[in-house]
């Protein structure tokens, strides 16, 4: 079966869902080691659960959470749009400027370069302080795309705080996945009275049946350095090398003597001059620490299978309204709510076609192809319903079309934000103080 505009019409306004569950294997082949995310304190997210065919709940963990499958399926978006595959409201901070920015203030320079950030790559989307913390060009001049103050504010942001999910046509315009994979402007002008919309698809991977593995380091120095080699000083930053074994060489440090008086003499790299401070010599041999329980740290899993679960829901989309100067029409609202299902779409059939190379060594493979099914009144679902990457962007494309026919607004250039001199100066500070590792255990 195969989806046209009119169906998915058809099936916005009266259906539940659209489903998708999928079949997953190690791409290593059925019972090899893959690596879920790991939680504070090297932990995995392990949770017994009922599923289908089993009496007993199953050992299952996450391999990919919900939170990371919104962000993966606007990475396919955003290269989409890159690839000009397909055009979508984006609005952009651009900090291209500012590097290597020989023109500018010190303080303005980034070390590193951050080119463009986009709604789709920010983490709380059009309400990120990214964006909010930029400012736009109108008539002109500058304004903040966010500020408390309204006076100082953009015309979009000034149109943000009255988003609702009762009056979503400005994010419709400016920001439609904001409405599809959900946003909370609580760090705008208004604070926890900012708009709330729900997330309408949600898409996670499971390992089922999950048995914890070790995890084993070693590494052998082929030069065969040894520790008694050392000391190694650190050297100032404009010698080629960051040590020396030649103490007159070193940067001069002032210590304070076992009797409380201050000295002056070499800085030992590091906190003892090792030669594993410059990444010289073995490591012994280990194993992963274990947890109270007595289970591996960090050591992978063994699963029976995987499986992604994909859900969009059709009610989240029904409540959304969108009003155009100041009036409801049902016509209007099922035209965005269309658009938005097609997208939704989209977006999983192109994170489904970018592959689930989630992160080093968990590289998944379907065992079947992505295949949707519509639950539509009570006990009825239509099942079979394939749709490939190409006949999804064209499912959108006439979405849009249709859309804007009945007025609907739809960014279609990238609206470019400037980034405010203080957040600049912000990441160039952040950027230093990486470099010279002075900032770790912060965030």
């Amino acid at each position: 079966m195969t989806l046209s505009l009119e169906k998915l019409q058809q099936v916005v306004q009266n259906a539940t869902a659209f489903r998708c569950r999928l079949e997953l294997q190690p791409a290593g082949g059925r019972g090899t080691k893959v690596f879920p995310p790991t939680y504070e304190g090297g932990l995995y997210a392990i949770e017994e659960r009922r599923l289908p065919n089993d009496a007993n709940p199953v050992r299952c963990v996450l391999l990919d959470s919900v939170q990371s499958q919104a962000n993966r399926m606007e990475d396919a978006l955003q290269q989409a749009v890159d690839r000009n595959r397909l055009t979508l409201p984006i609005i952009e901070v651009d900090f291209t400027r500012y590097f290597p920015g020989t023109d500018l203030a010190e303080n303005l320079r980034l070390i590193e370069p951050i080119g463009k950030v986009s709604s789709l790559q920010a983490p709380h989307r059009i309400v990120d302080a990214i964006l909010r913390d930029s400012l736009v060009d109108e008539n002109g001049s500058q304004k903040a795309f966010r500020s408390a103050n309204p006076k100082h504010e953009s015309t979009y942001g000034k149109r943000l705080r009255e988003a609702s999910a009762r009056n979503a046509t400005p994010l419709f315009e400016l920001c439609p996945t904001a409405l599809l994979f959900g946003m909370w402007d609580s760090t705008g002008p208004k604070g926890g009275l900012g708009a709330k919309v729900e997330r309408a698809l949600v898409s996670e991977i499971i390992g089922i049946n999950a048995v914890l593995g070790a995890k084993t380091s070693s590494r052998i120095d082929p030069l065969g350095i040894q520790l008694k080699a050392g000391p190694l000083y650190k050297t100032p930053e404009d010698a080629p090398f960051g040590w020396t074994l030649t103490p007159e060489k070193a940067v001069i440090k002032t210590n304070k003597s076992k009797t409380g008086k201050e000295e002056k003499g070499p800085a030992k790299l590091g906190e003892d001059g090792r030669p594993s401070e410059a990444n010289h010599g073995n490591v012994t041999p280990s194993i992963s620490k274990r947890d109270r329980d007595g289970a591996y740290l960090g050591g992978g899993v063994t699963i029976e299978v995987a499986e992604q679960t994909i859900v969009l829901s059709l009610p989240a989309l029904r409540r959304l309204r969108f009003p155009l100067n100041g009036r409801h029409d049902d016509h209007v609202d099922a035209a965005a709510q269309t658009v938005l299902a097609a997208l939704g779409l989209c977006a999983a059939v192109l994170a489904a076609e970018a592959g689930l190379d989630l992160r080093s060594r968990c590289l998944l493979w379907p065992t079947e192809p992505l295949r949707w099914e519509i639950l539509g009144k009570p006990g009825h679902i239509e099942a079979d319903l394939s749709l490939s990457a190409e006949a999804a962007v064209d499912l959108f494309n006439a979405a849009v079309t249709e859309a804007k026919k009945l007025g609907l607004p739809w960014l279609d250039q990238p609206l470019r934000l400037t980034p405010s001199d203080d957040l600049v100066k912000l990441v160039v500070k952040s950027q230093h103080l990486a470099k010279s590792k002075t900032n770790e255990g912060d965030e």
